[in-house]
């Protein structure tokens, strides 16, 4: 793995502590990540998890062909198929792989799927131009895997796109803040006769927030103010079941571990994980305009 300690001595701050963590904290999971797999699984009607303890992907089972949310980092392809089969589908199935915004954890390995299952490529115009004209916001930097590319999708979201398949239409709305160009996608599921609003926010993380991170990448857009403006936008939005970005931003793992234990609840089916989440990026933008962050 490339040492970037020295071309990075410039950055200070709360960035500071944050970048120099950050591989350090996925040692583990860099040269072992099966040690992460988690066991798939059904979250409601056709919406299950097929991610693992470090980073969320989802899978919709439209009735005409497979929709997938974010290809994860570029070193962990082979548990994502590992889940797919595990749960009696064929990635070959795959006829969109959607990706919620421009970092490398979250599009990592699109060109093996795409390769293998010629599914087609999606994510944001705005997050595709930032990252063509300046691969270095994609942080490839922090990658475990030198050769990896940068994303080159086949379809482009702009705010107000649609995905639809099957019993399945996605729409699209641009949330930028974690990065320009990062979406949040919603629609809806049936799970036991009933109707369920799906919520996926691609992006609530606070390292690309913080004003020396934006120094170091030449971003002059103030993203602590964009983020305040998307929040505000998305609690205009009703929400049965939240998605998460990392298995952390809706205790994903936690909720899993509660339909195990009591099967005759469903943890995921709570319209008060949405204004919750959002309650919380309140909080950390306050903290960081406090701080001076």
């Amino acid at each position: 793995m490339t040492d970037t300690s020295a071309e990075n001595s410039h950055v200070t701050g709360k960035y500071a502590s944050v970048h120099a963590g950050f591989v350090p904290k996925h040692r583990e999971y860099y040269e072992n990540p099966a040690r992460y797999y988690v066991d798939p699984f059904r979250i409601a009607g056709n919406l299950y998890y097929i991610g693992d303890r470090q980073v969320c992907s989802h899978l919709i089972d439209t009735g005409e062909g497979l929709i997938m949310f974010d290809s994860g980092f570029p070193h962990s392809a082979h548990l994502l198929v590992q889940a797919i089969w595990q749960l009696g589908f064929d990635p070959k199935d795959i006829r969109y792989l959607i990706h919620s915004h421009g970092h490398f954890d979250h599009f990592g390995a699109w060109l093996e799927f795409r390769t293998l299952y010629g599914c087609q490529i999606v994510m944001s115009r705005v997050d595709h131009e930032r990252i063509s004209a300046n691969p270095a916001l994609a942080l490839m930097e922090y990658s475990p895997t030198p050769y990896a590319r940068i994303i080159e999708p086949d379809i482009l979201l702009d705010d107000g796109s649609r995905i639809e398949l099957g019993n399945t239409s996605i729409e699209c709305k641009l949330a930028p803040g974690h990065t320009e160009g990062t979406m949040a996608f919603f629609f809806d599921i049936k799970d036991e006769g009933r109707s369920y609003r799906v919520g996926y926010f691609g992006g609530i993380g606070f390292l690309s927030l913080y004003r020396d991170y934006l120094k170091k990448y030449g971003i002059e857009r103030d993203m602590q103010q964009t983020m305040n403006q998307t929040v505000r936008n998305l609690r205009r939005e009703h929400v049965d079941i939240t998605i998460g970005n990392h298995p952390d931003h809706n205790d994903t793992l936690g909720k899993r571990a509660q339909m195990i234990e009591n099967p005759d609840e469903n943890p995921f089916i709570d319209s008060e994980t949405w204004p919750r989440m959002l309650d919380g990026i309140d909080r950390r933008l306050a903290e960081c305009q406090e701080q001076g962050w």
